[in-house]
């Protein structure tokens, strides 16, 4: 990997109890290498981009492989566990960064080839809400529409914890701002988060984040709540 991103074993410990149960045949070595080389690195990240978030991506991009025809499971599982590896590195660039991490992993070559690889790299490329175009490959609509938000108070979790870490100079009133507009951007009417997959869960969290962002008292008394129960 970049070095940037450790890639030898930490001594971070990984709870593997919480991770998710694969109803797809992913490769044992694999897994076992990514639980132990490529897991810990994500305690270097904002409480939003750590491991509870990644086995969320994980969970939810072998689920949405189902929709699509002849996908490899291995690649899928692993796009998600690298896409926000170098996040504390670059929050606005990680996506480049972290897919950087993924190709120059040289341990990965005992699993995949040189075009899996580069396939792989431009999923995680690929993956960020904001993004101006279309993922280009299927395995990059898949970690994108996984890394989408369906849990309401989660997302005001991860906002929270994101705001703390980049902007801790700000006053409650200007995070609780802050928030409101990110999400506005991103998850209100004509915001630009998008799902290539067909995902009920996120289409009730759009209905949900939407009637919040439309009634802004209600808004803050939730974020308020969140940020109590977080201190």
């Amino acid at each position: 990997m970049c070095s940037s991103v450790n890639s030898t074993e930490s001594q971070v410990n990984i709870d593997t109890t919480k991770q998710p149960v694969f109803n797809t045949h992913i490769t044992p070595e694999l897994v076992q290498y990514i639980q132990t080389k490529v897991f810990p690195q994500y305690s270097k990240n904002d409480r939003g981009h750590q491991l509870d978030h990644v086995w969320y991506v994980i969970r939810r991009s072998l689920l949405f492989m189902e929709q699509f025809n002849d996908l490899n499971a291995d690649m899928v599982y692993t796009i998600a566990a690298y896409h926000d590896i170098a996040h504390h590195i670059d929050k606005d660039n990680h996506e480049v960064l972290s897919a950087k991490a993924l190709q120059s992993d040289k341990d990965l070559k005992r699993f995949f080839t040189d075009e899996q690889i580069g396939i792989m790299k431009n999923a995680i490329e690929d993956h960020r809400a904001s993004l101006e175009y279309e993922p280009r490959t299927s395995y990059g609509k898949i970690v994108s529409s996984a890394d989408r938000s369906t849990d309401i108070d989660a997302f005001f979790k991860r906002t929270h914890a994101y705001s703390l870490k980049h902007f801790p100079e700000y006053s409650e009133e200007q995070t609780i701002e802050r928030c409101y507009q990110h999400m506005k951007n991103k998850y209100g009417n004509g915001g630009y988060a998008k799902s290539y997959v067909i995902d009920d869960d996120y289409i009730l969290f759009l209905q949900t984040i939407q009637r919040l962002l439309d009634d802004k008292d209600a808004f803050m008394a939730k974020y308020r709540s969140i940020a109590n129960n977080e201190a």
